[in-house]
């Protein structure tokens, strides 16, 4: 018996099954699709946007009735300018327009580097009320080399033209004040969009200057 023989027939238990020892990343490589059976996760990859000095990111496909809901993952969103808040808005036009009609809800909580300020609150400042605009999902984020946002949107069957659609917003941020020191916010924003007419594109940007750098993910979440 020759050693390629032998070694595939040492990978194989008497009950004819493939020893888990013997799957690996080389024995695999050429698989380009998982068997239906196959566990892949809750969360399916639909695209992923890069920003570079970009004024705005835009979504403008892949938000449709293939899911019931999606969520947006923000890694590393660093501002070009200091002291902007990163921000949102939808469109019921594929990106023609961004002015739904909104009506939501905030509460942070934060802490200061130097161990002596703390807050939990409600941030009236920031909600809507059946306004157009943009929503806030952060407050005002430093832009020193370091400072980012990262968190996620989640957004409720966008594609409803019987419903409002329901969102949940959970990012955290890194805050710098020159009279104050640095913070770390927590900020939670909820809501939804007062419309009947089925949403199908979003735009991400900071409320003043461009997104310096950052990666914004959107994922499908599967059916249940």
């Amino acid at each position: 018996m020759g050693a390629i023989a032998r070694a595939l027939a040492n990978s194989i238990t008497t009950g004819g099954v493939v020893q888990a020892s013997a799957i690996n990343n080389t024995s695999v490589s050429s698989v380009t699709a998982l068997p239906s059976g196959v566990d892949t996760g809750d969360l399916v990859l639909i695209s992923s946007q890069t920003a570079s000095s970009s004024a705005s990111i835009e979504f403008t496909s892949g938000l449709d009735s293939t899911y019931d809901s999606y969520v947006f993952k923000f890694i590393n969103i660093h501002p070009a300018t200091n002291s902007a808040q990163f921000q949102f808005n939808l469109s019921t036009d594929g990106g023609s327009n961004y002015n739904v009609t909104k009506t939501t809800t905030c509460f942070q909580a934060y802490h200061n580097e130097a161990d002596t300020d703390t807050l939990l609150n409600y941030d009236g400042a920031r909600d809507l009320a059946q306004g157009t605009g943009y929503q806030n999902l952060t407050s005002q984020i430093g832009n020193a080399n370091d400072d980012n946002v990262g968190g996620t949107l989640q957004i409720f069957n966008p594609s409803s033209t019987t419903y409002v659609k329901h969102f949940l917003s959970k990012v955290n941020e890194s805050y710098f004040d020159i009279a104050v020191g640095a913070y770390s916010i927590n900020r939670f924003v909820a809501g939804y969009a007062n419309t009947t007419s089925a949403i199908n594109a979003i735009t991400f940007k900071f409320s003043s200057g461009n997104i310096d750098d950052g990666i914004i993910s959107l994922y499908g979440v599967k059916k249940s």
